[in-house]
């Protein structure tokens, strides 16, 4: 697979809040580490990495601003600052890091990015949306489908989509409507690192 030297890591939204027994049950032990892998290898190449924080407007919300669930998780936390290329704090309170502040889209250009690497929380919610966006904004998006996770979830009628159907919903969606390319992190690391 092959990894642009520029190619932007984008980290949406790995907060604690996304701890709390509030959003239910979730997919994916492994989401966390294959995520530390892959800002481990975009630090050590000096590629940009963009870490995104939902500052959520909705009052009581685990991801409010001001609370504990806001913060980003330890492993992402203690790895901030600490690469050899560009980084970049977006926050939100949408579901697209792309209408965040400072502008995602602009700071991307501005560096001459085209392909964009979309990992973290929540795989059909806000990674999805990003991606989407991404791709009708003309990068070139990768998507990890280990490195992330969501959570079970009721929608009308009562229907219930457990969070393995909904990955596969968003994978199959994205991957067959060519918003994104659904790939391995195995593969992404391996691209990088013999790119870089």
């Amino acid at each position: 697979m092959e990894i642009n030297e520029n190619a932007a890591l984008v980290v949406v939204d790995v907060q604690k809040g996304f701890e709390l027994d509030f959003w239910g049950r979730r997919n994916n032990p492994e989401a966390e580490g294959n995520i530390a892998a892959l800002i481990d290898v975009w630090q050590e190449t000096g590629r940009p990495v963009v870490f995104v924080r939902h500052d959520s407007v909705q009052e009581g919300s685990p991801l409010e601003p001001g609370t504990e669930g806001n913060a980003f998780k330890d492993f992402v936390e203690e790895r901030r600052g600490k690469g050899a290329g560009p980084e970049l704090l977006v926050t939100k309170s949408v579901n697209s890091a792309f209408y965040g502040e400072p502008d995602l889209d602009a700071w991307l250009k501005g560096a001459g990015v085209g392909q964009i690497v979309i990992v973290g929380i929540q795989t059909n919610m806000c990674n999805e949306t990003t991606a989407r966006m991404g791709g009708n904004l003309g990068y070139e998006v990768l998507f990890p489908l280990d490195a992330m996770h969501t959570f079970d979830l009721e929608g009308p009628f009562g229907w219930v989509q457990t969070a393995e159907e909904l990955t596969r919903a968003t994978a199959v969606s994205l991957h067959g409507g060519r918003f994104a390319r659904v790939v391995a992190t195995e593969d992404v690391v391996q691209g990088a690192v013999s790119a870089g």
